[in-house]
């Protein structure tokens, strides 16, 4: 049984998609790093939103909400890193389901970017790094598509 060559096209998907998860984990450590100034800025926000709750309540609340941001963020990175893995075993039909779970991911982003964009010049970068993450995810998966990856991955079942 010989095992043809990986494709070109396939190559490039695998490396945009780990220069994808180095710059979701970019944000996550960035965000790890500054999570008390996150957290301040969340307590503030919970406590425009129910004026007059307890202290402890605002605390728990804030972290709540900024450690579910960042552990929905870090399970879509995961289950994305998973679906390349079992891709790289020349198992195609996973491609089928890297495209609901990159819409999964764009909207957790959606929704982490009010808990973990701070504000000023470093939510830029953040915007920057999350942006480039999309991109690169999204280009790695059409590349996955190309007829050249398909024969690659088809030819697991001819061989």
């Amino acid at each position: 049984m010989v095992v043809p060559p990986t494709p070109r096209t396939l190559q490039v998907a695998r490396t945009l998609w780990l220069f994808s998860f180095v710059a979701g984990f970019a944000v996550l450590v960035g965000s790890f790093l500054t999570r008390d100034s996150h957290l301040e800025r969340l307590r503030s926000v919970v406590d425009e939103m129910a004026p007059g709750g307890d202290a402890d309540a605002l605390t728990t609340a804030s972290g709540i909400v900024f450690w579910g941001s960042m552990g929905a963020m870090l399970l879509v990175v995961l289950l994305e890193a998973a679906a390349l893995a079992i891709l790289n075993g020349r198992q195609g039909w996973i491609r089928w389901l890297m495209i609901p779970l990159l819409l999964v991911h764009v909207g957790a982003v959606v929704v982490a970017e009010a808990f973990l964009v701070p504000e000023g010049a470093a939510g830029s970068y953040v915007w920057l790094l999350w942006g480039a993450q999309m991109l690169m995810a999204f280009v790695g998966l059409v590349l996955l598509f190309m007829p050249a990856s398909n024969a690659w991955l088809s030819s697991r079942k001819q061989a």
